[in-house]
């Protein structure tokens, strides 16, 4: 029998990270650009005024983004360097 390539089962966990990160980090801080330069409020920054969160709060959200954007590319890179090695 053929040797197959096990496939990793955290492959769409890692996907799910790019994805959720740079819709926050996009949101986030698109959301707090936007609503600085021109005093309109839509998307994340539109949800969160609604819910009474301070005008910081759209930066939380693109820096949370920024940060599983992170741990994505970390993990991307670790995962290479292990097969590297293999």
């Amino acid at each position: 029998m053929a040797k197959q390539l096990k496939k990793s089962d955290n492959s769409s966990g890692q996907g799910l990270l790019w994805l959720f990160g740079a819709i926050l980090a996009i949101q986030g801080f698109g959301s707090a650009i936007t609503e600085a330069g021109w005093d309109t409020s839509f998307g994340v920054a539109g949800l969160l005024r609604a819910a009474h969160v301070p005008e910081w709060g759209t930066l939380l959200v693109g820096f949370a983004g920024a940060a599983l954007l992170a741990t994505a590319a970390r993990r991307h890179h670790a995962r290479r360097q292990a097969h590297r090695h293999l």
